[in-house]
């Protein structure tokens, strides 16, 4: 089915993007984390609803559509999706900011390594959970 090869897909570009973000927090770009990093929880949750056959609008934070379809989620990710919704929020929040900044804040100053590090946790989380419940 269509379907199950683009979730396949966007499985596959999450481990290649985890990696991106392996390199990226290696050369100290933590702005850059945190934004790649929402980008890959988004994708993994993107992945989850496809497996559940449930269309995904054009938005980022995918863990509002996982909440309300809970009941159609793998049992076993079940326990995990209020964390998951929670990570995805946070890191919604912070997309734009760690990419484009604003008048008053300059993305590569302001994000620390502490920042870039509970992000690029959170997102190496998300895909394992995911991926973990899709292979049962």
């Amino acid at each position: 089915m269509k379907s199950d090869a683009l979730m396949r897909d966007y499985l596959q570009r999450c481990a290649h993007r985890l990696a991106a973000v392996q390199t990226l927090y290696e050369r100290s770009s933590w702005a850059d984390v945190v934004r790649e990093s929402q980008e890959v929880v988004e994708l993994a949750l993107k992945a989850l609803a496809r497996s559940a056959r449930i269309e995904v609008p054009r938005l980022h934070d995918v863990g509002r559509i996982i909440e309300a379809k809970r009941d159609r989620m793998p049992a076993s990710l079940r326990p995990h999706i209020p964390r998951l919704a929670e990570v995805s929020r946070q890191l919604r929040r912070d997309r734009e900011l760690a990419f484009y900044g604003s008048e008053d804040l300059t993305p590569s100053e302001f994000y620390r390594e502490s920042d870039a590090k509970r992000a690029f946790d959170q997102a190496q989380w998300v895909v394992r959970v995911v991926t973990d419940a899709l292979k049962r």
